[in-house]
């Protein structure tokens, strides 16, 4: 059961966090993932996680779906069905500190490689093993939207092309890690307000179509200025709690 309080601010943090991906695509969910985080379980957190990044991963797919590049989107599904597959035998949940680490280390990483390694999703091959990668990510970390920035931000694609693309592909991961995680949850016996969640979906469109206005008016240049600084410093905060939770357990 969630609180009042808890309650409050997971739903504060859904509509910013729907807002600013609606503005740069996955980022926005490493706030709602958080802050999710801090108040549940890794199973039940992963669970309404995934449920809310699905719905509004879905909103923005409808809203800009002129723009999506499909033989892209394809071959990433078919890549995150493979590595899918393997972590059903695994059947790994992570702990806070491997799930904030992940997070904040795996951008860090991409984003430092030197330019000739850089991930570009328009390369051939890659959109494949992006989406192995992501979806690995996705359940052995909690979240690899960041790392799938990486693979856009080396590319020449425009703002609405990227947002659209990244909306539609990570509906495929998300579908994955809920399901996941949710048979994981009731296994352990944690559970959600499904009320709850149905208010919070609606406010995750909320913060979607609200951010559609202003990514109209935002030019390429900026779009890319501000996803790397916004991932670099939701990076930062990430490793910092991950580190903090290691030395105070």
């Amino acid at each position: 059961m969630i609180g009042l309080t808890a309650s409050l601010v997971i739903g504060a943090s859904v509509f910013v966090g729907t807002f600013t991906s609606g503005i740069f695509g996955m980022v926005g969910g490493q706030i709602i993932l958080a802050t999710v985080l801090f108040f549940l379980p890794v199973s039940a957190g992963m669970t309404l996680f995934s449920a809310l990044m699905f719905t509004s991963g879905l909103w923005r797919g409808i809203l800009w779906r002129a723009h999506v590049n499909w033989p892209i989107t394809i071959r990433f599904a078919a890549g995150s069905v493979v590595a899918y597959v393997l972590m059903l035998f695994i059947a790994f949940v992570p702990s806070k500190p491997v799930v904030y680490l992940g997070l904040g280390l795996a951008p860090i990483i991409a984003d430092l490689l030197p330019k000739r390694f850089a991930p570009d999703i328009e390369r051939p091959g890659i959109p494949y093993f992006s989406g192995f990668l992501v979806m690995l990510l996705q359940i052995s970390v909690g979240a690899g939207g960041n790392v799938l920035d990486a693979f856009f931000q080396a590319s020449n694609l425009n703002r609405h092309v990227t947002v659209a693309t990244k909306a539609v592909m990570q509906l495929f991961s998300q579908a994955g890690r809920f399901v996941y995680f949710g048979l994981a949850a009731l296994n352990d016996g944690d559970s959600i307000q499904w009320w709850l969640l149905g208010i919070y979906v609606l406010i995750s469109f909320a913060g979607g179509s609200a951010a559609a206005g202003l990514l109209n008016r935002m030019s390429d240049v900026h779009f890319r200025r501000g996803t790397r600084a916004l991932i670099w410093v939701l990076s930062l905060i990430y490793v910092a709690r991950g580190l903090w939770l290691v030395f105070t357990d």
